[in-house]
């Protein structure tokens, strides 16, 4: 099995369908299908079943995937090391970023980047945390960074942390809470089959702090989908909400109240990096999470 086969069978299981697999791999359908029966024929078992119109991975296929991946991050990291012997720092920096540090943190620290590598490849993915995890996860990318604690064996460094807080219009009084309307950003849809990973970190401390107080839930009168939205319903006066203080501008003239646990911890947000400790003999790695860590030390 080559480098062109183990890309095959990413792409048959990402898809699960022949035509978007060849389509993505610029090969016709009968010529992929070819590729797959000598796969099967090379290790003797099959690894595609049908499922109505697409078709589904096989336990032996899924196993071969977990093979072909990590196969193409050592091809990878063998031509990159071969790459960075060189003086100058070269290959390519996969890169997977929370939506919010990557509008307000990452073009800066990029631009700086690509001025000391300029022979670097950048590839960066930005969106939700969970899904950055799972691009860490399945070894898409080198380095993630995600707001919120999620479950992580490998390396990991925090940037920064921000307080949970409550945000009203008017004065409330916290044991009152459950009798006004409250404006709660629900969760996307996109995230649930990422529930495997983990749940969202703030929520859960959110969860945890309410309970500890009350024993009714909260009124919820609307569910948006951006802390963004709940800070503007919340200035028009349409109820409280509970968001980063991050996401609490100057100007916004509203007043706030950080969550406080009672044994007096504070309910934070943070910010991570996470990466590979092997993924640092890549040049264009080492070279960026060292960057970040003199930024944020």
């Amino acid at each position: 099995m080559d480098e062109k086969d183990c890309l095959i069978l990413q792409y048959l299981y990402k898809d699960q369908n022949l035509t978007k697999a060849a389509e993505r791999l610029y090969m016709t359908q009968p010529a992929l299908t070819y590729r797959v029966r000598q796969i099967e024929k090379e290790f003797q078992t099959e690894i595609l079943a049908k499922n109505g119109k697409n078709i589904k991975m096989t336990p032996a296929g899924e196993y071969l995937v977990s093979y072909a991946n990590k196969m193409l991050i050592d091809l990878r990291q063998t031509k990159e090391y071969l790459l960075s012997m060189g003086s100058e720092t070269k290959g390519s920096l996969k890169l997977g970023i929370s939506s919010h540090f990557g509008l307000y943190n990452l073009p800066s620290i990029l631009e700086e980047y690509m001025v000391n590598c300029p022979m670097v490849h950048l590839n960066v993915d930005t969106g939700f945390s969970t899904e950055m995890m799972e691009l860490l996860m399945q070894g898409e990318i080198d380095v993630a960074i995600v707001k919120g604690d999620y479950e992580w064996l490998d390396e990991k460094f925090l940037l920064e942390e921000e307080n949970i807080c409550i945000i009203s219009k008017d004065e409330i009084l916290v044991d009152s809470l459950p009798d006004f309307p409250m404006i709660n950003r629900k969760e996307p849809n996109v995230l649930l089959k990422y529930r495997n990973i983990s749940q969202i970190p703030s929520e859960k401390g959110i969860d945890y702090w309410w309970n500890e107080r009350f024993t009714s839930p909260p009124l919820v009168m609307m569910q948006v989908d951006s802390y963004e939205t709940c800070r503007e319903m919340v200035r028009r006066g349409l109820g409280y909400a509970i968001i980063p203080r991050v996401f609490l501008q100057k100007s916004d003239d509203l007043f706030s109240h950080d969550l406080i646990l009672k044994n007096g911890e504070e309910i934070k947000r943070r910010t991570w990096m996470l990466y590979r400790q092997s993924s640092l003999q890549l040049a264009s790695v080492s070279k960026f999470v060292s960057e970040i860590k003199k930024l944020y030390c």
